[in-house]
């Protein structure tokens, strides 16, 4: 893979502490500025990029998808880190007194992976406190639950860039069915925002872009730079254009698309020409040091915060400070004691 060698793509690690940071800097109170769910429609796309690569790697050099590996290296990615967190936010409520809300089935529900659904029927009175943002796990888990099983029927049959058709068809139907849902069925926002059959396209795009024309494995392009940075700057404008139009439908409908499409050029040169001034940073020692904790980072910010504000007695710039701090304490230590030694496990199942 470009950038970086032994199949690293140091210029990610940046995109996610981007993203991470989008999120925290909302939920701290500047959500009117900071587009908070834009960060997490990065963390969808980039998902979908790297996983959809692996695997075609895994096929490219085994000529199969070994499965049972597959959802081990998701289990030891994703539930350690997930339920670590979980049960400090379960800790912290119960010592601060906010657990009478809380429900059973509430609980049950984010343990299996079904907060999103639950959310939206109930709302977050009902979960543990500060653990809403578990919504957007479900949604990942999902997916992956049946889309390496695509993959595995495709693969054998057809070459990866009509795959990659395919799968831009299947964002093409989210997006009707989305438009179904909010013009027709007159759902809410939060279900389009949060329901996995309305947001999986956030994922397929990134899954497309990876068997499409992928610029972590390509050498060559047909376009030259002066292209690149052409379609980087439409992208960019299109990203603007989208966060911009405040209008309630095309919110639910049209927005995640847009941003879909805008992210394939901005991925492939912050890939490809992870050298640009404009993407140099990325790589930056701090900036990839706050992707590698990424996970666990946006995991416990919102308990972080909430923190905070109980200790300082107030919201504001000083609340975010102190949760900043917490949170990526807490990650760092999560990731010398528990993430680390995972991620040796999950390079042996991938070997």
């Amino acid at each position: 893979m470009a950038s970086g060698g032994n199949g690293h793509i140091k210029s990610l690690d940046g995109i996610r502490a981007v993203a991470a940071l989008m999120v925290f800097i909302a939920h701290a109170g500047l959500e009117w500025l900071v587009p908070g769910g834009f960060g997490v429609t990065i963390f969808f796309f980039l998902s979908g990029f790297l996983i959809t690569t692996l695997l075609h790697e895994e096929y490219s050099a085994h000529g199969r998808i070994r499965l049972g590996r597959f959802y081990l290296r998701r289990v030891y990615r994703i539930l350690p880190p997930m339920y670590i967190a979980f049960a400090l936010a379960a800790l912290l409520a119960a010592l601060a007194g906010m657990l009478g809300s809380v429900r059973p089935m509430a609980v049950l529900a984010q343990l299996l992976q079904l907060t999103n659904y639950y959310l939206i029927a109930h709302g977050d009175q009902q979960l543990v406190p500060y653990t809403g943002v578990m919504w957007s796990l479900s949604v990942e888990e999902h997916f992956y639950l049946l889309y390496p099983l695509l993959l595995l029927l495709l693969l054998p049959r057809l070459d990866r860039r009509r795959i990659a058709l395919l799968l831009y068809g299947a964002c093409a139907l989210v997006l009707l069915w989305r438009c179904v849902l909010v013009m027709h069925l007159h759902v809410g926002s939060d279900y389009s925002y949060m329901a996995t059959d309305a947001r999986i396209d956030s994922l397929l795009f990134g899954c497309a872009l990876a068997l499409g024309w992928n610029p972590a494995l390509e050498a060559t392009s047909r376009w030259s730079e002066r292209h690149w940075a052409l379609a980087l700057a439409a992208g960019i404008a299109l990203l603007l254009a989208s966060l911009l139009n405040r209008d309630p439908l095309f919110r639910d409908t049209l927005r995640y698309t847009v941003q879909g499409i805008a992210l394939l050029p901005v991925f492939c040169c912050a890939i490809r020409f992870h050298h640009w001034a404009v993407f140099r940073w990325l790589e930056w020692p701090l900036v990839r040091g706050l992707g590698l904790i990424s996970y666990t980072f946006y995991l416990v910010h919102f308990t972080a915060l909430g923190l905070a504000e109980r200790l300082l007695g107030s919201a504001g710039v000083l609340r975010a400070l102190l949760g900043l701090a917490f949170a990526v304490g807490f990650s760092w230590l999560m990731y010398l004691l528990v993430e680390r030694r995972l991620a040796e496990l999950r390079r042996r199942l991938h070997g």
